[in-house]
């Protein structure tokens, strides 16, 4: 069992158990000895556990049969004193509740168990003492270390490298300057990918290329893995290369026997008097912070460096430098690296059997070499069997020599991350199905719901979670599908596909998750259902505990479904721990399934799908903290939802109404409701709801859709909960949201508003507009707007121009051209987003935009630049272009980038329809379009291309395109 689980779980129970001692209620102080020796214990396991996880894989040896029984013996204590603290103790909201006055009558129950546990730990203790165990982490057993190999793709390597020919190419031109003249300043390009997709070969491909021979004097290949915490012996490499090419070898002082400033020192002089190319692959911050300073700043030299961590890329990369984003291998690239090694089969069988070998490799040359290695030992390849390896590919991994190499890279990403938290959140997100787009905001909701993020320090849990996450994408373990956002805040995300498959199979093994076919699911946290088959359910499986059957206690903390519940949807309410149930993918469940949901009084997250039409009974749900409505056909809610004392987030696009004589007191809505999400309400002739909204001061992310039927007399009250709203922000400086989506926006509203002002970091409007909406420019904190389908002209959008903090503007018109941005306008403006029908593009004079890093101009008949000259953005990164433009297009586009000193990605979106057909159109980061051909090869190609990926990646709708400069 990986001891990072365990010992984030018994810092889970541990902060329970502090709590339940400061309460000291007096139906359990006689508990107060036991549950402090249980806490005791508890810490005691997982500092131990702590220690054991800072030792090198040397110092602690291998598994062994005893210590990893002792490792799951720790395991189901701390998963059983969790679940009696749950099952017997109330939330905080819940301690006025009679509910909880019945749980306290139960103390004698509790106190039995109590008493179990601390038996049961006293008893673990005693046969750890008598066998020596000394617990290590489960990574010692997975066959890899933390110091992965230096070249972990050397068989990629080796033989001749599939798709790289275009990398190559990009990686030469950022070495080179435009002009092609060697410039006298010192350029470092950092290429930067997840572990096993191909740095080193491009790398190695790009060192090797005979024009590079020509354009430098001398090149020199260090691996920087080789000499961890060693900045000496990773310099004295290097100089002992450099005096080789310069015939310096005889009668030098050695390397070793220098010092650092000496070694930098004469690297120095080196550079300054000689053109290299020189290559420090798989670095680490901390060993660039030690080496940077041999490189001379004046000097025509350049320095390729490759890492899996892109804010290391980007330290390196910092002064006049590239950072070059890897791409993995698409579906046709794919193939030819797996008929390369499956040389001995025909194109044929390979096209027909390799489909699914390619959806779990997703585009990584290792994992696709090493799963070519591992067939080739079959005389016959058919499609079961390649079915049939793919279903089962994690248990390859960890036992087979074929996927040694890969194993220690995924090893190595996963082991190296710091701190428990990130393991555990990152092992959590295998419970989505490979490929599956996952919602950030959503993945966040749910670990801190689940408790996995919890933070010590004056910072709140959202900050930390928020954190994890992005260090996961800088590490490049989590992988970013969605277009370039408003603040670069990526919104949705996925793992890679072999990572998915290491991870599922880790986190089934120690049973953190499964699908809920397994045979014994209430062992596990986490479960999965995907498109059950029909008669599977709950009934007539074992108890756990009792060994009877029908008579279990499952003990899973979140239920997630995608496609069919079948059986299983009448058997929810049976999981009475669930935190998180999220049914958003679930296609077969009925309204009368939800009945009994109330039960669920441990719940913190609810999301349902496209079949729901009316809401359950959720009043008893104390604990709810998201509810998640976007995706049903639910219009219509109570308004006591919003009186659930722990409910922060409300999604959807519904209309709250009032029964039965229900309100809610003001001293609630102002002090105790934590409602901070509602996005969004719908407002017809029912303004109630908006005379509750000005009085409920948590409120962060509004979003209103209006339905105006009534008088302009009414207008008053929407404009009141506005300039509430605003105004609330000035005491604050973190983000607020504000959505307006109308079909008209009244002139009277308008004109209310003109002299408002308040605080709102992003604003959208969408919906006609007849003049422009003068409070904008007087908000304060503004750096998002976004204007969609307001039929504003160019001088009425000329207003834009004076907000001179605004990051990120997005403009969705149907035609742009009177508009003209000018010398000094928008000076701080990163992303530009214009997504236009007639291809005639506003006009940006020099000096406007100093500090634009992003234009998305989305125009599928965009002909040509369109007057744009990009040459007067000197930080522009990238380029974003509809994905239906022509080809000559698209060239005329990627020519002007090749020219730009910063080289600028161009990347392709493509349209996507939206949940809500009124919502603004979205877009999809896509694949470079494949140019059009006559050869009937690449037309079978790209056929297999689009059925593979439209049955069986559905995911990949967004796939996102990372390639390029970033």
């Amino acid at each position: 069992m990986e001891t990072a689980l365990v010992s984030s779980l018994t810092k889970i129970v541990v902060g329970k158990l502090f709590a339940l001692l400061e309460k000291k209620y007096e139906q359990w102080k006689c508990l107060e000895d036991d549950i402090g020796f249980i806490k005791r214990e508890l810490r005691m396991m997982d500092g131990f556990l702590h220690d054991q996880l800072l030792l090198s894989r040397e110092e602690r040896g291998d598994l062994t049969a005893v210590q990893a029984a002792s490792v799951d013996e720790m395991r189901d204590l701390a998963h059983d004193v969790e679940d009696c603290l749950d099952r017997f103790l109330p939330c905080p909201a819940c301690e006025g509740d009679a509910s909880f006055v019945g749980r306290l009558s139960a103390g004698s129950r509790f106190a039995a168990e109590i008493g179990r546990l601390k038996s049961r730990l006293k008893e673990a203790h005693e046969r750890r003492a008598n066998y020596g165990v000394a617990v290590v982490d489960g990574a010692a057993a997975a066959g890899g270390s933390s110091s992965a190999s230096a070249s972990p793709a050397a068989d990629y390597v080796d033989r001749s490298p599939v798709g790289i020919d275009r990398a190559k190419q990009e990686v030469l031109d950022l070495l080179d300057d435009v002009d092609g003249q060697p410039s006298s300043q010192l350029r470092v390009v950092s290429v930067v990918g997840f572990g096993g997709s191909g740095k080193t070969t491009l790398a190695r491909a790009a060192y090797d290329c005979p024009d590079v021979g020509r354009r430098f004097h001398g090149r020199a290949w260090v691996v920087a893995s080789e000499h961890k915490d060693d900045a000496r012996g990773l310099l004295s490499a290097l100089l002992r290369q450099l005096r080789q090419q310069d015939g310096q070898t005889l009668g030098a002082q050695s390397e070793q026997q220098l010092l650092l400033h000496q070694l930098q020192t004469e690297i120095r002089q080196h550079l300054n008097a000689n053109r290299y190319l020189i290559v420090v692959d798989d670095i680490e911050e901390q060993q660039w912070d030690c080496i940077k300073s041999a490189f001379p700043e004046k000097s025509s030299s350049r320095i390729l460096v490759t890492t899996t961590v892109q804010p290391v890329a980007n330290a390196c990369s910092r002064c006049n430098g590239h950072v070059y984003n890897m791409r993995t291998l698409d579906v046709n690239h794919s193939r030819d690296l797996l008929e390369a090694v499956l040389h001995e089969h025909s194109s044929a069988q390979i096209e027909w059997d390799s489909a699914p070998i390619v959806e779990k490799c997703d585009g990584l040359p290792l994992a696709l070499v090493s799963v070519a290695n591992f067939l080739r030992r079959r005389k016959e390849l058919t499609a079961s069997y390649c079915e049939q390896v793919c279903r089962s590919l994690g248990h390859h991994m960890e036992k087979e020599r074929a996927f040694m190499k890969l194993r220690q890279v995924l090893e190595n990403n996963y082991s190296t991350l710091p701190g428990h938290a990130l393991k555990t959140c990152l092992l959590y997100t295998s419970v989505f199905p490979n490929g599956h787009a996952i919602r950030r905001n959503s993945l966040i909701r749910r670990w801190l719901a689940e408790g996995y993020v919890q933070c010590q320090y004056s910072r709140c849990d959202l900050e930390v979670a928020d954190e994890i996450l992005q260090e996961l994408m800088d590490r490049n373990i989590i992988r970013p599908i969605d277009a370039s956002s408003s603040n670069a805040r990526v919104k949705t995300c996925r793992t890679h596909g072999i990572m998915h498959e290491f991870m599922l199979h880790k986190s089934m093994s120690g049973n953190f998750i499964t699908s809920l076919g397994n045979p014994n699911p209430c062992k596990f946290r986490h479960i999965f259902i995907k498109n059950a088959k029909s008669g599977s359910s709950f009934m007539g499986e074992t108890d756990c505990r009792t060994g009877q059957q029908g008579a279990k206690q499952l003990r899973a903390r979140s239920l997630t479904c995608f496609g069919k519940a079948g059986e299983y949807a009448s058997d929810f309410s049976r999981h009475e721990l669930l935190r998180v149930l999220d049914l958003e993918e679930c296609n077969d469940l009925e309204d009368d399934h939800l009945k009994d949901i109330w039960k669920l009084l441990r719940l913190k997250y609810l999301s349902l799908g496209k079949t729901i039409t009316k809401l359950p009974r959720i009043q008893e749900l104390h604990c709810l903290e998201t509810l998640d409505l976007r995706k049903t056909r639910i219009e219509t809610l109570p308004v006591e939802v919003i009186a659930l004392p722990h409910l922060s987030h409300l999604l959807g696009k519904i209309k709250l109404i009032q029964r039965n004589g229900f309100s809610i007191n003001d001293r609630f809505l102002s002090q105790k409701c934590k409602l901070q999400t509602l996005a969004g309400l719908v407002v017809d002739d029912d303004y109630e709801f908006l005379q509750i909204m000005v009085r409920m001061n948590k409120l962060r992310k509004v979003k209103i859709w209006w339905k105006p039927t009534a008088e302009d007399s009414k207008i008053s009250l929407i404009s009141m909960a506005i300039q509430k709203f605003a105004r609330a922000g000035m005491d604050t400086i973190s983000a607020r949201s504000l959505s307006l989506r109308f079909r008209n926006f009244s002139e009277v509203l308008l004109r209310s508003l003109e002299n408002s002002y308040g605080y709102l970091s992003s604003l959208k409007l969408q919906g006609e507009l007849s003049q422009f909406p003068r409070f904008v420019t007087s908000l304060c904190g503004l750096t998002e707007l976004c204007l969609s389908s307001t039929n504003l002209s160019g001088h009425d959008l000329s207003n834009l121009c004076t907000l001179c903090h605004l990051l990120y503007l997005k403009l969705v018109e149907t035609d742009l051209s009177s508009f003209v941005m000018k010398n000094g306008d928008l000076p701080s403006l990163r992303r530009l987003c214009l997504i236009v029908r007639n291809p005639i593009l506003p006009t940006v004079e020099e000096g406007a935009l100093l500090n634009l890093m992003s234009l998305q101009l989305l125009c599928k008949d965009l002909g040509d630049l369109s007057g744009i000259k990009i040459e007067y953005h000197e930080h522009l990164e990238e380029i974003a272009l509809d994905s239906m433009v022509n080809r000559e297009t698209i060239e005329i586009w990627e020519n002007e980038a090749r020219k730009h000193p910063n080289r600028p990605k161009v990347l392709f979106l493509k349209s996507v329809d939206p949940t809500d057909p009124e919502s603004a159109v979205k877009y999809a980061a896509t694949e470079r379009p494949i140019p059009e051909t006559g050869s009937s090869v690449m037309i079978k190609k790209r056929k297999f291309h689009q059925s593979y990926y439209n049955e069986s990646v559905e995911a990949n709708k967004s796939l996102r395109c990372c390639s390029g400069v970033n």
